[in-house]
């Protein structure tokens, strides 16, 4: 026999591979994601793969009780990790085993698990809260919209925190299941398919099911009173509208832009491939605020978008960010241009299509609107920083880029390009740099001093370089262009962008 000896180093090592790792190889998850915009948004050390929503919302306190059950993967080891949430939690389990937590800052529920959590695990999270949102305010504003008849949760960049705990931050997108009970008579509406609704005991629950990643401020919900319709497109994918029952004067308008959302999708599929996700539609609560926003599968609007009669092109704006927003979403809040730019250009192209002015029309009228002392040129859309993120000049200036895009490499390739980008970032995230250098991959021309020029330099672009993009081409650039008709409907979309805070 034959004896084999240990010796002391060994030894050593063959016990470290039998105990796991020291609590000193475990440090909690960051409490911000990373994006210089918002510290605080977002959290480290987890991807979420899916929301599961459990709530019932009672329109006359304006309670909202909730059971969220998380399904994520850890990044780390962790000894601890963040959620966002502003409501009052009354408990956690993290794999089933009730954990400790407390809230922190204006949003932060920190999380200890009962045992610290392996990376590469995949862990569930259980938090049961409830609260009043519309009480709720941080930085001194809401993404709360307290209706006649019940609420709503829709706002950019967060909106999430006030009503169900998540990784607040476009990076960590998910699918989500949000079944929500509401009194008889009172409806519930979220992002993509209804795929259930019953009711028991005075109370309705509606099952809502969104099966494409999904940033978290994309999510929403209202509560309240509505007329709905319901169709389904030519390829079989279901249409659902919502019109809250007190719209007043508004009511028709809204019914008439809103009711052509298939329409429009159909044409944008012509410009930007396939639609990327499962529903279509769009909503109209009693609100008093002024912006629409793109909510994944069902963009929201409020009334004035329609105070002046219907307006196709906010449809047109919201539908495109489906595409440009939605399933391509930004890295980091600095990257907001690949929305707004596309979606503002896609309203553009709609004048096009419409024989209404086309987008060169629009972007020389543009350009001569704004002259070279007007701080609309001091605004960077590809960099705008955080206080100028919703900047009518990230939207217009943005729009100007890619019509600059566009003259350079001809219509051929700029339009594989806007058809090719969604597909090659479907789902994901994506900085300007990766159009930037998708755009040169595709025309096969050097394009960085191009977008240099209309993205991030803080002065209007002289007559000779704008030129050269054939925008303003009289050399002077002292013609006044003729306004083009659609003018008029694509500036009274510009409110879209007022989201009525600060933050």
């Amino acid at each position: 026999m034959h004896r084999r000896l240990i010796v002391p180093s060994a030894l050593a090592a063959s016990l470290l591979l039998a105990i796991p790792a020291s609590a000193a190889d475990y440090a909690p998850g960051a409490p911000g994601i990373g994006d210089p915009y918002y510290p605080a948004s977002g959290n480290g050390g987890y991807d979420v793969s899916h929301y599961d929503l459990r709530l019932k919302y009672q329109p006359k306190t304006d309670l909202l009780e909730g059971t969220a059950t998380i399904l994520a993967t850890t990044t780390q080891n962790l000894s601890r990790f963040n959620l966002d949430l502003g409501l009052k939690v009354s408990e956690v389990r993290v794999n089933g085993k009730k954990a400790r937590f407390t809230a922190t800052g204006d949003h932060e529920l920190e999380i200890t698990p009962a045992t610290p959590l392996e990376k590469n695990r995949s862990i569930s999270v259980v938090v049961r809260y409830a609260g009043k949102p519309s009480q709720l305010k941080i930085g001194g504003w809401t993404a709360w919209h307290r209706t006649p008849d019940g609420g709503v949760a829709a706002q950019e960049p967060d909106s999430a925190v006030w009503w169900f705990p998540s990784n607040d931050h476009p990076l960590d997108k998910a699918t989500y299941d949000v079944s929500v009970s509401v009194p008889d008579g009172t409806q519930a509406i979220s992002n993509g398919v209804l795929q259930s609704q019953s009711s028991r005991l005075g109370w309705t629950r509606f099952n809502w099911r969104s099966d494409k990643p999904q940033a978290s401020y994309l999510a929403t919900l209202a509560v309240g009173k509505f007329d709905i319709t319901t169709d389904k497109t030519d390829k079989g994918l279901p249409v659902l509208n919502a019109y809250s029952k007190d719209l007043g004067a508004n009511a028709g308008a809204a019914r008439a832009s809103i009711e052509r959302t298939a329409e429009v999708a159909e044409w944008l599929e012509e410009v930007f491939g396939p639609y990327p996700f499962n529903a279509l539609g769009g909503y109209v609560p009693n609100v008093t605020s002024g912006y629409a926003l793109e909510t994944q599968t069902r963009p929201f609007y409020s009334p004035r978008q329609f105070a002046n009669g219907a307006n196709v092109s906010v449809v047109v704006h919201e539908l495109a960010h489906q595409w440009y927003g939605d399933s391509v979403s930004v890295d980091g809040w600095k990257d907001i241009w690949v929305n707004e730019g596309f979606a503002r250009y896609s309203q553009w192209l709609w004048s096009e299509k419409e024989g209404e002015g086309t987008a060169q029309e629009l972007a020389d009228y543009v350009y001569a609107q704004h002259p070279a002392d007007d701080p609309f040129w001091t605004v960077k859309p590809g960099d705008p920083g955080p206080d100028k993120q919703f900047d009518l000049a990230v939207y217009d200036r943005g729009a100007l880029a890619l019509q600059a895009l566009r003259n350079e490499i001809g219509d051929e390739d700029f339009f594989a390009i806007l058809k090719g980008w969604p597909t090659a970032y479907a789902y994901g995230n994506a900085t300007v740099g990766d159009f930037v250098r998708y755009a040169e991959r595709v025309s096969g021309k050097p394009l960085a001093g191009l977008f240099d020029t209309w993205l991030y330099q803080p002065t209007r672009p002289a007559a000779p370089a704008a030129a050269a993009s054939r925008i303003a081409r009289s050399s002077a650039a002292t013609a006044k262009p003729v306004q083009p008709k659609s003018w008029q409907k694509i500036a009274a979309t510009n409110t879209i962008h007022d989201h009525g805070h600060d933050h």
